[in-house]
């Protein structure tokens, strides 16, 4: 196993380019996925990231199919789903779930079916499932960089109205505020975030790092800003830490950088201070009686 001083002299091997680029498209992905992620976190959207996931897949085909840009190609299909989403489920009589469930199956067959015509199907198939970081082009690194700092923007804009819808709806209703449209905006951003990860890390896995570094700063903390700024922390780390593990051992790194971010989320499960479990029993032990 590589030790840390040998895989930093990798990153600044020439000859080894690839590799600096994974690792800073990783981070970027992580960065967002784990802003994001809190709202989903929060929200119980879950389900709603999984479907988009699912989404953008047939945009991923046709961009791929077409020789375009796939991130532009997913972008386009997780939003148009996303947004179909958000206005299907103002039908009361449908919950959201089934709705979602609906769509996202259609979609994800919708995207076997078109690279199905590819050549090399198989290959394309476990490349946009399983993800390719080490296989990035350089301008989707760019392209990564400004989505990414986009969506950051707009979180930054909307924060506080997201914030309200995610904890009381009906409150920010009678408020005023334009529910709809921050539930579209919402579910791009989601999308948008899922899109930059899946080349990175595909669209079986993108869904557990859209989570779990929110899911573990949801246990190490009761303050949304704590949490919002531990949940990319989690992220970028899990990234780091993943490829590391994944070019030593030689892992996929995808299926390598998840495990590290679910070792994490065990981790606050086990420990965090307040609502860890093993910390929670320590806390309810009763205090010795002294002699």
């Amino acid at each position: 196993m590589l030790s840390p001083v040998d895989f930093i002299q990798d990153l600044l091997n020439p000859d080894l380019a690839f590799l600096p680029k994974a690792l800073v498209v990783a981070i970027m992905s992580s960065i967002v996925t784990g802003v994001v992620g809190t709202y989903v976190v929060l929200r119980g959207m879950a389900f709603i990231g999984d479907a988009v996931a699912h989404a953008v897949f047939p945009g991923l085909a046709v961009a791929f199919v077409l020789q375009g840009n796939l991130v532009l190609g997913g972008a386009v299909a997780g939003v148009v789903t996303a947004v179909l989403v958000a206005l299907l489920s103002q039908n009361r009589r449908l919950r959201e779930d089934s709705i979602i469930g609906v769509l996202f199956v259609a979609a994800f067959a919708l995207g076997i079916v078109i690279i199905s015509q590819a050549p090399g199907y198989a290959g394309s198939l476990q490349q946009f499932l399983f993800g390719s970081i080490t296989g990035i082009p350089d301008e989707d690194v760019v392209v990564v960089a400004i989505g990414g700092a986009l969506i950051l923007a707009f979180v930054f804009l909307f924060h506080r109205d997201f914030v309200l819808i995610t904890l009381d709806r009906e409150m920010a209703r009678a408020a005023g505020v334009p529910v709809l449209p921050l539930d579209l905006l919402l579910y791009a951003l989601v999308a948008m975030a899922v899109v930059l990860s899946v080349q990175m890390i595909g669209n079986v896995l993108v869904l557990a790092l859209l989570i779990a570094p929110a899911a573990t700063a949801r246990l190490l903390t009761d303050r949304l800003g704590v949490m919002m700024t531990l949940a990319p922390v989690i992220g970028a780390v899990s990234a780091i830490v993943g490829l590391y593990l994944s070019w030593s051992v030689d892992l996929p790194a995808g299926g390598t950088i998840v495990l590290v971010a679910t070792a994490f989320f065990v981790g606050a499960w086990l420990l965090a201070p307040k609502h860890g479990i093993l910390s929670s029993r320590w806390a309810r032990r009763p205090a010795a009686v002294a002699p």
